[in-house]
Order: C-alpha cells, then structure tokens, then sequence
C-alpha cells in the first residue's frame, strides 16, 4: 500500500473518531448495501421453498402456490423455515423488528409509542446512520413510533404508501377516514370510507360502515357497484363487515399500490447523486453512492384488501383448494380470550364457494407480490453492482402470518401457527455468511433482523450500549448454531381480545392471558399487580396448551385436560415469569417519561426449557 493511502486512511480514521462516528475494522474495508424486504400478512407456505423445505412438495396443505423469484432467491441465500413474530399484529410486530426488542421490553403491545422515554432505544436505521448509511424506507411503515421531534423521520429518505401514493391518486383501492373505537378491546367500527381508483384515474369514494347514523342509499349504490365490478368479498360474518377478502384489482399489474412502491423504489436508485422529483411530484435526491445503502421496502400486499390483478387471478381461478375444516367442538376448547377472538374474526359461516374464493385470491395475490420482489432485488442488485457495493438483502416473509380459516378466521391477532410462524430468507455476496441453497431449521424471531443488519455493517453488537437488543445475530445462528439457539419463542400482543403471551417450542405451543385488563397502561397502573396472571385463579389465566406432537393443526386445547394440567401450569409460571419478570416494561404513551420496569424475576429468559420429564405425557 502506498504511504500516502495510508497517511489518508489514518485522516480519515482519525476525523470520524472526532465527530463521534465509531466504525471497526470491518466497516473501514467495505459496509454492504442493505435491502430488507417486509411483507404484511403473508403466510410462509404461500413460497414453493418454504413447502419443498419443510414437506418436500411445492403445493401447501391448502393447495397451489406460485413463487418462482422468491424460490430462486432462496436458492442464492439461506433460508429460515422457522422464524416466528414477537407480536401477530402489524404495529407492535413492526416496532419489534425496528428495534430488536420483544413487546414486553419496549412496552409497545398496541398501536403507538414515542421516543421521549429515557428507556428507549434507537431503532435499526438511526444506529446505521451513525454509523454512516444512508437510510431510505418505501411502502407501509407502520411501526408506530413517534420521533423525539415529533415526526416519523427515522429514514433520510420516506415515500409511504397512503400519505405518498394512495392520497396522491396512485394505486388501486383503500379506505380514508376510519374511526374505530375498542371499548375493553374490541373493535367497533364507528366510520369507515373506502376509495376505488379506476384505471382513467377516476375515484369513487363511499361510506361502507358506520354506527353514527344509516348509510344514505347512494353510499350503498355506489359500494354496490364496486362490489359487481370487482367482484368483491367482503367479511360480512366479521365485526368489521366491510373488509376485503377477495377480488380482482381495477388495476392491472405493473400499477396497484404495491407496484408504485416499487417504482418510487427503483426511480431513487435510478437517480442516485442527483435531484428527482416522485411520482407525487415531491423533491427529492437520489441515493448517495458515497455512502452504504439500506432500504427498508414495505410491501402492503398480502394485505386487505386482497385484490389480485386479473392476469395473476386468472391463473388460480380454477386451482382446487383443501379448505380448512372447523368445528363447534374445536371452538368448544377455547378460552374465553380466545373465544373473543373468533368472535370479532370468524369466516366460518362464509359460503364453501366464498371460502374458495378468499383462498384462491389470497395465493393470487402472494403470487403477483413474487414478481414485483423479483423485479426489486434486480433493481438493487443492479445498483450495487454498478457501485461495487456488496450487498445483504433480507425478505422477512411477513410482519407475522394470515388465517384461511384455521380456528374458524381470517385474519391475524392469534397466538396460534397461522398468526406467528413465518419465514425468512437472507442472501449475502459474500456466500460464506449465509451458504446458497442452506435451510436453517432452528427457530429464530423477528427481534434477530436488527442484530443481523447491524453486525453486517460492522458495528459491535457485544459493546454494552447494544445490550438491548433481544435478538441473534443470523450470521451466528448459522455458523453456530449449536451455541446461538433457543428452545423457545415468546410474544405478547394486546389487540381483538387483551394482553395475551404466547410460547412456542418445537413440541408444544402455549399461550396465556397475562394482563386482567383489556387495554394498555396508564400512568396510575403501569406494571400494577405485575404478577397477577402467576397468582390468579386457574381459570382466569385463559391457558391454551397444544400438543404439537400429535396436534399439528392446534385444534385441541388440551390445557385443562388431567394429562396435561400440570405441563400447563409449568408453562405459565415460565412464561409469566419472562413476560411479567425479566425486564417488563409498561408505559403511558400519552406522557413523555411515565414508566415501570419489573424486575422480579430477571434472567428467566434463558432460552431453555428443562421441562421435568415427569410433567409430560406420552404421545
């Protein structure tokens, strides 16, 4: 090396340290470009992969899927046919993953958090950014989280699918102006419009659900109309009547929402080190080449409204399906939160023929987000190449799962295989990291996306102010796994039906009522009678046991069954202890700074089980 290179380097070097930017070695050779792919509501079985890894078929329980970009992104990465949400719900899901923390430790179980309490950290794009990314985010955010200056800026650059695109004319159909109120937590929808745009750019805007007054006559015509149009599915047997579980877009590919996301994506690229306007016509600048890259693109599909284009719905239209069975007598062994549940989200009572078509729809629709993935990894690659970037792309196969009628819904919100048992995929140009064609079976959760992205890009997740962070690094996960593994995963949700935690291991799925209240915390009861679901009345803890072994499918909640009470009590007393006890935090996001943590039983969370052999029965 040259002497005046190294004189450079040690400039350089020396001028970060001063502005306070901390690099290692690593970091000072090459920072990869970082793309992570979230998709919303998308089930891991909808990717022929996933199903060839996990059965040795392409096709599902259900049926066909069509998957032909994610598949041969698989085949170039890792895949992770285990991976598990903190949370089956979109906001506390999304805020977990920002911050690799689990809901109990960030005390956003719910819909909204802020940045002012002294006990929250950074999320995984503002530690990039210290540490010299340039960060850019496209599509749903939906994390929930308010900045310390009051804005959502936790990206340098931010095109949102709704205020950016959806109310700026682009994209296919959404609702506006939805008010909900959740007395004891469940939903109640108080106002609700939804908006068609045509492909001439014509909108039709209408009322679909209101408990203020009567839908005037023209406001049904009109949704009527969409719905013959359309053909659309509505969730007539749900509290909320007027969701969409099926149809036919009025756009066709290549201009629905999620297609525009991808060009706001493609156009900051395609611009990079120059002034662009967005398709909105906002200024912007293209991405600095100067810097490492990461990109966070939020796809809103899989998502309701669940509107395949026709040419992708046209090839599941005749595709015969297994529709999932339910019966009063599974529904018989819910607890009562459970049964709250259901009650706000059954299909059951849908048509065999609407049954279909939400099936047939949905995998349409996984189908069409294939290609527009496929079209966005080509586009960063492209862009790395050119740069002579190395690059990470990270596909998180949904913020947490969707129901096709397993427990009687479809929806999310549940602490059951549908709602929380996802996928991963991760591919890296360096091949040592995460082996092409490798399959991962040990379980990982979604706190580990934010450990993996800052590793990559050189920072010490071992120094102490990283201590927070929940997750593995998946690079360690692979190469060791024998040292960077867990029995179990955990989340806690409080949407639909109250506070409620769930455990998960390889034989058996637990879950629990952990709160006796519906909503979350004020600043009079923040972490009040903290051990109230260890001490409570048997009953009133609303336990759920599956017995994986036998069960796959969790149709027999055998919590309360004499075999199997003891187990149960074993696992609330290690689930209540972790969830409650080991670092808990609950917040009044209406104040700045007003918080508890409880401590009473720190360390639980070991990631072992060590459950007696005693406690469990014979299959």
């Amino acid at each position: 090396m040259k002497k005046s290179t190294v004189i450079f380097k040690n400039i350089i070097s020396i001028v970060m340290v001063f502005f306070g930017v901390h690099v290692s070695a690593q970091q000072q050779q090459q920072q990869p470009n970082i793309l992570w792919i979230i998709t919303d509501d998308h089930r891991a079985d909808a990717l022929a992969c996933y199903n060839k890894a996990t059965s040795g078929k392409a096709e599902n329980q259900l049926g066909y899927v069509m998957s032909p970009e994610i598949d041969a992104l698989a085949n170039e990465g890792t895949l992770f046919v285990n991976a598990f949400c903190n949370s089956p719900m979109c906001t506390p899901s999304r805020s977990s993953m920002q911050y690799g923390r689990y809901p109990f430790r960030s005390g956003h179980y719910k819909f909204k958090s802020h940045q002012k309490a002294d006990f929250v950290s950074k999320t995984v794009s503002q530690v990039l950014g210290d540490n010299g990314y340039g960060t850019a985010v496209f599509g749903k955010t939906g994390w929930g989280i308010q900045h310390k200056d009051g804005d959502i800026a936790f990206y340098d650059h931010t095109i949102n699918f709704s205020r950016d695109l959806q109310h700026k004319g682009f994209g296919d159909v959404f609702n506006s102006g939805t008010k909900a109120e959740f007395p004891e937590g469940i939903l109640s929808i108080v106002h609700a419009k939804e908006t068609c745009i045509y492909p001439n750019g014509d909108k039709l805007t209408y009322v679909t659900q209101s408990l203020d007054s009567e839908i005037a006559p023209e406001e049904k015509e009109k949704q009527a109309k969409v719905d013959a149009e359309f053909d659309i599915l509505r969730s007539y047997t749900r509290i909320n009547k007027s969701l969409i579980l099926g149809g036919v877009n009025p756009q066709p590919a290549g201009k629905t929402i999620d297609a525009y996301i991808v060009k706001e994506f493609k156009n900051y690229l395609q611009n990079k080190n120059a002034n662009f306007k967005t398709l909105a016509g906002k200024d912007a600048k293209g991405a600095d080449s100067t810097k490492p890259l990461m990109v966070n693109l939020g796809f809103h599909l899989p998502h309701t409204p669940i509107l395949p284009p026709k040419a992708y719905r046209d090839i599941f239209k005749k595709k015969k399906y297994n529709i999932p069975a339910f019966s009063t007598d599974e529904l018989s062994n819910f607890p009562p939160q459970l049964v709250t549940l259901y009650n706000e989200c059954k299909t059951d009572q849908l048509t065999d023929k609407e049954k279909l078509q939400a099936v047939r729809d949905y995998y349409a629709f996984c189908a069409y987000g294939d290609a527009l993935i496929g079209e966005s990894v080509a586009a960063f690659k492209e862009y790395c190449q050119a740069n002579s970037q190395d690059y990470l792309i990270i596909f998180t196969v949904g913020d947490h799962g969707w129901h096709l009628g397993e427990q009687g819904i479809m929806a999310k919100f549940g602490p059951w295989k549908q709602s929380i048992h996802d996928a991963a995929i991760v591919v890296a140009s360096d091949k040592t990291k995460f082996p092409p064609g490798k399959v991962v079976n040990s379980m990982i959760e979604f706190v580990d996306f934010t450990p993996t992205m800052l590793a990559a890009s050189g920072v010490d997740i071992s120094a102490p102010e990283f201590n927070y962070l929940d997750g593995y690094n998946l690079a360690d996960v692979v190469a060791k796994p024998n040292q960077f593994n867990r029995d179990y995963i955990i989340g806690e949700v409080n949407v639909v039906c109250g506070h409620r935690a769930y455990l998960r291991s390889k034989d058996f799925a637990f879950s629990m009522r952990t709160r006796d209240r519906w909503d979350v915390a004020t600043a009079e009861n923040v972490n009040n009678d903290i051990r109230w679901a260890l001490l409570c009345d048997r009953p009133k803890a609303d336990m759920a046991l599956y017995d994986l072994r036998t069960d796959s499918l969790e149709k027999v909640n055998v919590a309360n069954t004499p075999e199997y009470r003891a187990l149960a009590d074993w696992f609330r007393n290690k689930l209540g202890n972790i969830v409650l006890g080991d670092g808990r935090v609950e917040c009044d996001w209406n104040k700045d700074n007003s918080y508890a943590i409880s401590n009473f039983s720190k360390g639980s969370d070991d990631k072992r089980l060590n459950i007696p052999l005693q406690l469990i029965p014979n299959k």
